[in-house]
């Protein structure tokens, strides 16, 4: 695996279309995201892109059914080869615990990554669905029960980065999607946003981009850009040198996703 921090979303309507941009970022990026919409079209020919690239692949499918059903989508995601697969942590505590315990059985190197709360979802949507609080709040709460099912690995808001670390320490690895290129205002979708820099002041182990470098005139260059960005974040914070308050304090390490892109 490169040194790169950022995982692509490979959001296409076609393998051909997400095979040509893994292709061109090459070792630009650590990881390839496959989610529901390539998954949808492709299957699991989108997962072996993984393979023909050399790229770990992120798996993000966001399971969330009983706990037998989700347990059999994990040890169908190890068979494909996945490095990572999503679940919803809502899913509640035996979910999380059949998901973790099936990718331990399998011993293929699959991790388990509990989604807590969509970066598309403010406090007022939270209301909507009957859960009282803010997305911080529900976050962590989240963290915690899956933390205790056996998860180690979480997706959260950048916002939610630092609030994650200080409550599960430096073992968790931390996956922020709503990342945006810095000095860019349009969040698309996404209402809880930082930039790449400011997400790993705050702890996160890794950043899932996808429109800030696919719309972009050079991908590559941006996604190296990117890359570069983290990094110095990373070297400024290991200096000592931080400045602002966002993830001030936060333990930041290196997430640990071993490759399974070359089987």
């Amino acid at each position: 695996m490169t040194g790169s921090r950022v995982i692509f979303a490979l959001d296409f309507a076609s393998i051909e279309e997400a095979g040509s941009m893994a292709k061109v970022l090459g070792d630009a990026v650590g990881m390839l995201k496959v989610g529901l919409e390539l998954f949808t079209y492709a299957g699991p020919a989108a997962v072996a892109l993984g393979k023909e690239t050399a790229r770990p692949i992120f798996l993000d499918l966001k399971l969330h059914d009983i706990p037998a059903t989700v347990e059999r989508a994990v040890a169908g995601a190890s068979v494909l080869g996945a490095a990572i697969v999503t679940v919803h942590a809502s899913g509640g505590p035996a979910m999380l615990r059949s998901a973790a315990e099936r990718a331990r059985k399998d011993g293929a190197g699959l991790q388990i990554a509990a989604i807590t709360v969509l970066t598309s979802l403010d406090s007022r949507d939270l209301r909507a669905i009957g859960v009282e609080g803010d997305p911080a709040k529900q976050a962590e709460r989240l963290a915690r029960m899956a933390w205790e099912e056996g998860v180690r690995t979480f997706v959260c808001s950048p916002q939610e980065a630092a609030a994650l670390r200080a409550s599960l320490g430096p073992e968790a690895t931390l996956v922020t999607p709503g990342v945006r290129a810095t000095g860019v205002a349009d969040h698309h979708d996404q209402k809880r946003t930082l930039s790449a820099a400011e997400a790993v002041r705050a702890g996160a182990d890794w950043v899932v981009v996808g429109r800030p470098i696919r719309e972009a005139p050079d991908p590559l260059r941006a996604a190296r850009d990117i890359a570069r960005e983290m990094d110095a974040a990373l070297l400024r914070l290991r200096s000592g040198e931080a400045d602002g308050t966002s993830g001030e304090g936060a333990v930041v390490k290196r997430g640990d996703v071993r490759s399974r892109s070359d089987g």
